[in-house]
């Protein structure tokens, strides 16, 4: 993501977020303060302790005293925050709005309540 890009595409890698989004599949994300995220929302946030910038594509479950609380969908896959704790405010980026699977197919990603 450019540093003042409104709008930007990311890939999703791995099984984190299955079944919502699926290996391969793309996001449109638009970039937001992380004030404005909502619990159930999908984010795009850089991994807190990685030095590389690596960016996640995760659910944001709850607001905590240090950041957002972010999970994937697949209990089974715990690369969040179940392993790096919250993510401070600063590293979330964008909510993702749209899920890209392939050019004829385009849904709107639900939220989780």
């Amino acid at each position: 993501m450019r540093p003042f890009a409104r709008w930007a595409v990311h890939r999703v890698s791995g099984p984190s977020m299955a079944p919502a989004l699926r290996d391969g599949d793309f996001v449109l994300a638009r970039r937001i303060p992380a004030r404005r995220v909502r619990a159930g929302d999908v984010v795009v946030a850089r991994h807190p302790a990685r030095a590389d910038g690596l960016l996640l594509v995760k659910r944001a479950v709850r607001r905590t005293d240090g950041g957002w609380w972010l999970e994937g969908d697949n209990m089974f896959v715990t690369s969040d925050s179940r392993e790096f704790g919250a993510v401070p405010d600063r590293l979330v980026l964008a909510r993702a709005v749209l899920r890209l699977r392939d050019p004829l197919g385009v849904a709107r990603i639900p939220r989780k309540r």
